[in-house]
């Protein structure tokens, strides 16, 4: 290297260049230095290089980076994506509990994937158990829903018995001469299914006595087989004058198969009745509702003040978890009611709803019954969706079964005695109430409830004729 010195006297500049020598020593220590800097420069470079490969394990400890939690989830999510679309071995042994896992990890050496699995099999495992038993949860309650309480079953059998041994029990019904007019679409046909005898004597009667044309009604009661007999002795030795009755069982229909349940060929349009309804008023004006080419005029239970009866939609009975659900229909899609319905027969029969309701029947039994809830509605709400007219909301109050502190005394602002009829649901209902009491007879059962107690003086007087014609049989 070379010195530079520049000097001035007399207005004269001199420029001296001279060498400058390095010492030895100097160059000595800066080659150690370089020397012992470059593993460390190496190392440095390496981590910054490698930063998918080292930089997430020994970076942050190293490079004083922060913590690596992040990118041990962020390894945790893709491993459990690898596996998502994997089967679980069906022998591989699954931890029953934390605890247990736990100690399987102690005990075993597992690489990450396979402890993904193990994961996978412990939520399949347990995702199953509850659809077990939220499975036999409602099989439970509709089991014991559909039991039939003592004291009305004691009540179907001595009239099953009557029917066999009393020709006034088993008169035609209605008389032969009355029989064009089961056709007379200028009469207000109703349609009620039951197995219960007492409750289709509450809903008859009262439709009957509410009703400013009772010579134009025309109830059309369907049973099943083990009832029939029983609900026609009661309705043969009971006439509701002047209503016109007819009692079926579904023995009795030969166009009734599985797939196949054709509607009531010659009539136009109908009111379908539940078997828990009271009727209050008269129904007449409901086939003056002009249902704009829709099949079912019903009461639409997603709006009103009642937070647990009127709040229901499609996510109260349907399994939106199941993908054919969740791609087929809406959550927030407003439900309906059954109980009171007005069926346009001849818009019906241009439709598909009996294929849509049995394809979607035979779709939940393919998935184990795990699309909807248990009942009858979930499938109708879908077979007749798009066809549905909504009625005013007075024509059927709900949920009288679940609502115990209901009062049918009070005024029409607390909307009962403003309803034209009321529904009793599950609970609450009457007839179930008094059958389940120990002891009770056929006859306490027959109760009714306010306004109704003809029902009553209705069952003491049969029950004493049944009782009177037993003992002669036994003389």
């Amino acid at each position: 290297m070379r010195s530079v010195t520049i000097s001035s006297s007399n207005d004269l500049m001199k420029i001296k260049v001279t060498a400058r020598h390095i010492s030895y020593r100097t160059l000595f220590h800066t080659i150690i230095i370089l020397a012992f800097l470059q593993p460390f420069l190496f190392i440095l470079t390496a981590l910054v290089t490698l930063e998918d490969c080292l930089g997430r394990h020994l970076g942050p400890k190293l490079l004083r980076r922060g913590d690596d939690s992040g990118w041990v989830v962020k390894d945790l999510y893709n491993i459990l994506n690898q596996v998502k679309t994997e089967q679980v071995p069906v022998d591989l042994k699954i931890p029953d509990n934390f605890t247990q896992i736990v100690s399987e990890i102690k005990s075993n050496t597992y690489s990450a994937k396979d402890f993904a699995i193990i994961l996978k099999g412990m939520m399949e495992r347990s995702e199953r158990e509850i659809r077990e038993s939220k499975l036999q949860e409602l099989m439970n309650k509709h089991f014991a829903a559909s039991l039939v309480p003592k004291g009305i079953h004691c009540l179907s059998l001595r009239l099953a018995d009557e029917y066999s041994s009393n020709a006034h029990a088993r008169r035609q019904l209605p008389l032969p001469e009355l029989l064009p007019l089961l056709s007379d679409n200028s009469y207000y046909h109703f349609i009620l299914s039951t197995d219960n005898i007492l409750a289709a004597s509450v809903v008859v009667t009262s439709a009957v006595q509410s009703s400013q044309t009772p010579e134009k009604i025309v109830f059309h009661v369907i049973t099943d087989k083990k009832t029939y007999a029983g609900m026609h002795s009661w309705f043969a030795l009971n006439p509701i004058s002047p209503a016109i009755i007819e009692v079926k069982g579904v023995h009795q229909f030969d166009w009734l198969t599985r797939d196949n349940v054709p509607l009531f060929p010659n009539l136009d349009k109908v009111v379908f009745l539940d078997d828990d309804v009271v009727i209050q008023r008269d129904l007449s004006p409901l086939w003056e509702i002009d249902l704009n080419g829709k099949v079912n005029g019903a009461v639409e239970t997603c709006k009103g003040e009642d937070s647990w009866v009127m709040s229901k939609r499609f996510r109260n009975y349907f399994n939106f978890s199941h993908p054919l659900v969740a791609k087929s229909l809406d959550p927030n899609e407003c439900a309906w009611a059954y109980g009171m319905n007005i069926f346009d027969f001849r818009a019906w029969r241009k439709t598909n709803i009996r294929e849509t309701y049995h394809a979607w029947l035979k779709e939940n039994l393919r998935s184990n019954l795990t699309l909807w809830k248990l009942g009858t509605l979930p499938p109708a709400l879908i077979a007749f969706r798009g066809h549905v007219q909504p009625i005013e909301p007075s024509w059927h109050m709900l949920g009288l079964g679940y609502q115990k502190n209901t009062s049918i005394e009070n005024g029409c602002d607390n909307d009962m005695r403003c309803s034209n009829f009321f529904n009793t649901e599950a609970r609450n209902q009457p007839e179930l109430q008094c059958s389940s009491s120990n002891g009770s007879s056929a006859d306490q059962c027959i109760t009714g409830t306010s306004g109704h107690n003809h029902i009553y003086e209705m069952g003491r007087r049969l029950n004493h004729r049944l009782g009177r014609s037993n003992r002669k049989r036994k003389v």
